[in-house]
């Protein structure tokens, strides 16, 4: 990657507002200084400063895709700015290769009172194409936009969907080096947003992305690398999955204070660990009659898995299992499987909630579920010092070749509200060696498949 060029570099960037508490201030500040400086006197100033974005290093290949996450408030829209022209960065510099087009803030770019042709026209001859060349694609982007006769009226008219249609459609079209992406995709409706999916799955093969959102897994699923941003200074700079890791326990901690698992990893409790019976071979029960079956490989439950939360409660362990409680070291996609979760509460828990989900090797979430809605009504109490055992039945959907893993947490309270005790990511790895799947992330077991050729 390394002797890739870099189509964005971008170094030492710092972005600096005057934030004024009275308007008079304002205009204090345009005068007041200058006649001092010409009497001789120092100047005082009328503003506070506020760093939006401070020191930020770092640089894009060319064929990259990198997201950038943060909470609101830590600069990404500034720096996407920045990146794409439209501020002027306070210190350092911002280097591009290549044509940038940038589906930012809703309808940014757009003249209210301009139809939605004239608007394409507008748009696209900033991006840098003549009026010939936007002759030659104008059906086409009114095709990908699909808003019908609305193209004729002013845009102040449109829905927020047909703004982000219209303007997606112009940066599809416009052959731009660098495409930048913010949260604007999230207004569309899913057919169109499928429609957008497609065209940046393709877009990827070849040209750079920056991704801008806060879903973490559409974050893990679309880029290689993420750049986590918080308070105007980059945080972490990596893989995608380990960057939207550390964000998700950063959101946490700040919500309900540090984690406690760093501590409890050098003493951790005394817990009373069953020895689990000789795991079993799910293949045996099954005869090798084609090369089709779904075979997955379980591997063992990894207490040292990176995890977070406040810990007052704690997992124990996590195994799939059958129905008289022996593990599996294998399982067969289509089949019956438990999963079984234990916890042991340090505190006293009035309403515990255990979950889990099954990510790709992307990080992409593909399943999962937690027990609120089944203890809505009738919350479990759970006495400090008690276990818990928490068992899922379901049937194991038929998954791609590849490697994936399980995420499980402990929490207490509500689905909107709660507090995260213990999370931990891959707590268990699993590999699916062969599979049926055709098409999709999963597969699902078909009760029938039948052609009828009538007659």
């Amino acid at each position: 990657m390394s002797s890739t060029p870099h189509a964005i570099s971008v170094q030492d960037l710092g972005k600096c507002y005057q934030i004024y508490e009275r308007p008079q201030d304002r205009l204090k500040q345009s005068i007041v200084p200058r006649l001092r400086r010409l009497m001789g006197l120092s100047a005082p100033d009328y503003y506070k400063e506020f760093w939006a974005l401070r020191d930020l290093s770092f640089s894009v290949h060319q064929g990259e895709t990198v997201g950038i996450i943060g909470r609101n408030g830590s600069g990404k829209s500034t720096l996407l700015q920045i990146i794409c022209g439209t501020l002027t960065p306070t210190t350092g510099r911002v280097e591009t290769t290549g044509r940038v087009a940038a589906l930012l803030e809703l309808g940014a770019g757009f003249n209210p009172e301009f139809t939605g042709r004239e608007n394409v026209y507008l748009n696209a001859s900033v991006l840098g194409l003549t009026e010939e060349q936007i002759d030659v694609r104008f059906d086409a982007i009114a095709a990908f936009a699909d808003i019908g006769d609305f193209i004729e009226q002013p845009v102040k008219t449109y829905s927020s969907g047909m703004y982000v249609r219209l303007a997606f459609a112009v940066i599809a079209h416009v052959e731009a080096d660098i495409l930048v992406i913010d949260e604007a995709l999230s207004v569309g409706d899913v057919f169109f947003t499928q429609k957008c999916m497609r065209f940046l799955r393709g877009f990827m093969e070849q040209g750079t992305v920056i991704f801008v959102s806060h879903d973490t897994s559409a974050v893990q699923n679309l880029c290689q690398r993420a750049i986590w941003i918080e308070r105007g200074a980059v945080r972490f700079i990596g893989p995608a999955k380990e960057a939207a890791e550390r964000y998700l326990e950063a959101l946490y901690e700040s919500q309900q204070g540090a984690s406690t698992l760093a501590q409890e990893e050098a003493s951790p409790p005394e817990v009373e660990v069953e020895i689990a019976p000789e795991p079993q071979d799910m293949r045996l029960r099954f005869l090798n009659c084609t090369q089709f079956r779904n075979d997955i490989e379980i591997f063992a439950f990894d207490p040292s898995a990176p995890a977070f939360g406040k810990g007052d409660g704690r997992i124990t362990s996590v195994a799939l299992i059958d129905a008289n409680g022996a593990p599996y070291s294998w399982v067969v996609g289509g089949e019956d499987v438990i999963l079984e979760i234990g916890c042991q509460a340090h505190t006293a828990m009035y309403s515990p909630i255990i979950g889990f989900f099954v990510r790709d090797h992307l990080g992409q979430p593909l399943f999962g579920d937690n027990t609120y809605v089944t203890y809505s009504r009738a919350p479990k109490f759970v006495e400090a010092g008690k276990t818990m055992i928490t068992r899922f039945a379901f049937r194991m959907p038929i998954l791609r070749v590849g490697d994936y893993s399980m995420t499980v947490a402990l929490a207490e309270g509500t689905q909107q509200e709660h507090v995260q005790h213990h999370w931990i990511h891959d707590a268990i790895v699993f590999k699916s060696h062969t599979s049926s799947v055709a098409t999709g992330l999963v597969g699902i077991p078909m009760q029938s498949i039948e052609i009828r050729v009538d007659s």
